[in-house]
């Protein structure tokens, strides 16, 4: 199993929302890394899910449900979209400055690479943050 982060600023759509909505499509990824990054999940895969730009903490997991196929909401170039199903809401949510205070966590693509909206995770970064959500999967 691979781990990820994706991210969603919650006006735009939140973990909420995907819980209520019990699917959705993630789309709309416009950066080659984070198209890559889609294209090498797989159905089964988790992925955490952050909210960006208000509340800026990570409050969920996601499932994938089904891997890489072409986004139908690009107008033109080579752009993938994957499906994700809400795993488990976390107890707590893992905030931003937590994520930066946290010594293991301090290589993770949320601290390194901001602006990147899907990325890999290590198990252990997975572990870690749940474990900060004090959540147990």
């Amino acid at each position: 199993m691979n781990y990820w982060l994706i991210k969603s600023e919650p006006f735009v759509f939140s973990y909420d929302k995907l819980v209520a909505d019990g699917k959705s499509m993630w789309d709309g990824v416009r950066n080659y890394q984070a198209r890559n990054n889609l294209r090498a999940m797989r159905e089964g895969d988790l992925a955490l899910f952050y909210h960006s730009n208000e509340g800026l903490a990570v409050v969920g997991v996601a499932q994938i449900i089904a891997e890489a196929y072409p986004d139908p909401t690009a107008d033109s170039g080579d752009w993938s979209a994957v499906d994700v199903a809400p795993y488990r809401k976390l107890n707590q949510p893992v905030p931003l400055a937590l994520i930066k205070a946290t010594p293991e966590l301090q290589d993770i693509g949320l601290v390194r690479n901001p602006r990147l909206s899907v990325m890999p995770l290590s198990s252990e970064a997975f572990s870690k943050i749940l474990e900060l959500g004090q959540t147990d999967i």
